[in-house]
């Protein structure tokens, strides 16, 4: 994903110019172009060429448009596009720009000097203010939803944890109901060391994203790791949960916890970052309840915002959740019996 970013960045238009003796005797418009020509911040790629070679590479798609001089200034293309309107609107800006100052002469030609001078000096009205406190780029987001639904996934530690207490799942659950020991504190205990595990293993991600791709998460460093655990305890919560809640196999409850955070991945916009956006505008109430979206906007929070206060909102409502599911497992579990074993 090193050059995602560079979709964006302009590139010269390809355009070509039909050559007659209107355009070589219209020494002004002949100077502009090769002005916007020229340089590396070039507008055109330009080309002087007859009007069957222009016509040519119009055909053979090799440039966007050509213009014609004789008997007016036109633009011919062959499709509408984003090129073809900065063309459009470069030609509409000269002609306009020529028509005013050949008015101007006409009125008072004492004025040509100052005329020349004001066209010279040609002053920029608006300027580029960033929104926040960081630049905006894409790319870190495609990362931030990576690490959620990373997080999520430890749903799957969380599903083995009370699969392991379930007699009816494995023998080895059945063994663990057996022994003297409490089976809400034996789950306690392994729950605890999984959500450990998991907790090295989302740092150990951070680490590799920070040092060796160079993935940039703002300053807020400390906030970042802070997410993450309440990721990592959301995930192994939501796995417990619905261990615990359906009464089926384990290939049916991997089954679901695969479909519900892939779903929750996508809408977050990991695979397409508009989808994040269509969701927001049109349905909000899913940018709420989807774990996966919240973690990714915790993040992109820190980054890009210089208030912490919709990163407190997101981390608020997902530690809600790792609450609702850890209540959810406790009071299923805690009244489930066994007649025999």
């Amino acid at each position: 994903m090193s050059n995602i970013d560079r979709s964006n960045i302009f590139k010269p238009i390809d355009i070509a110019v039909v050559d007659s003796n209107l355009y070589r005797n219209d020494v002004n418009f002949r100077k502009v172009l090769e002005d916007v020509s020229t340089g590396e911040d070039r507008l055109f790629n330009l080309t002087v060429a007859s009007r069957e070679d222009a016509a040519r590479l119009l055909e053979n798609k090799e440039i966007d448009g050509y213009i014609e001089t004789d008997p007016q200034i036109c633009l011919i293309v062959k499709k509408s596009g984003l090129a073809q309107s900065i063309i459009k609107n470069f030609l509409d800006n000269y002609l306009q720009t020529f028509s005013a100052v050949n008015t101007i002469l006409s009125q008072n030609p004492a004025k040509r000097h100052e005329l020349s001078a004001a066209l010279n000096d040609y002053k920029a009205y608006i300027r580029e203010v960033p929104p926040a406190k960081a630049k905006l780029d894409i790319k870190p987001y495609f990362f931030y939803s990576l690490i959620a639904m990373a997080c999520l996934y430890g749903c799957f530690l969380g599903l083995r944890e009370v699969a392991d207490i379930q007699a009816d799942i494995s023998p080895l659950a059945a063994r663990i109901n057996a022994s003297p020991v409490h089976k809400l504190k034996t789950f306690l205990y392994s729950s605890s060391a999984s959500l450990i595990i998991h907790i090295a293993e989302i740092l150990t991600l951070l680490a590799f994203l920070v040092f060796v791709l160079k993935i940039d998460f703002g300053e807020n460093t400390g906030f970042v790791i802070l997410t993450s655990l309440a990721g990592s305890f959301t995930g192994v919560s939501y796995g417990a949960f619905v261990s615990a809640l359906v009464k089926k196999s384990l290939n049916v409850k991997i089954a679901i916890l695969i479909s519900t955070v892939m779903t929750w991945s996508f809408l977050a916009g990991m695979m397409y970052t508009d989808i994040k956006y269509i969701i927001t505008k049109n349905l909000p109430f899913l940018s709420w309840v989807n774990p996966v979206n919240l973690l990714a906007d915790s993040f992109f929070s820190l980054y890009f915002y210089d208030s912490l206060s919709r990163y407190a909102l997101n981390t608020i409502i997902l530690l809600l959740f790792a609450v609702l599911f850890c209540s959810g497992t406790y009071l299923i579990v805690r009244r489930r019996k066994y007649a025999s074993l």
